[in-house]
């Protein structure tokens, strides 16, 4: 059974602060990301709130980096990327950032290393 994050843990318990709309359009990546960051594991009962806070924090970078490449501007038709080959992408920055929310969990190392 997967793990739900509701709309009203993120803003409320996680103090998140994206629109409804945005927090929905992000979700799905976001929970695919941590249920593949953990291996699948389910959580425990006291560990639950902290993968609960692991999906909220890929939520926010999901929401702000999207999945691809992350580097570059651009300012009307002139676009500039810096992707390079050290470019890092949005799934790194929410493993980053879900990471940091199991610290301490079983569920950190459950999955990838």
């Amino acid at each position: 059974m997967a793990v739900a994050v509701t709309y009203e843990f993120y803003a409320q318990t996680y103090v998140g602060g994206l629109s409804e709309s945005a927090f929905g359009l992000a979700l799905p990546a976001a929970t695919r990301h941590v249920r593949w960051l953990v291996g699948g594991t389910e959580p425990a009962d006291d560990e639950l709130e902290a993968y609960q806070r692991a999906v909220c924090a890929a939520i926010d970078a999901f929401a702000e980096f999207g999945e691809g490449q992350v580097g570059g501007f651009s300012i009307g038709d002139f676009k500039v990327t810096h992707y390079e080959d050290e470019g890092t992408t949005g799934e790194e920055i929410a493993t980053d950032a879900a990471l940091k929310e199991l610290v301490g969990t079983t569920l950190a190392f459950c999955g990838v290393c």
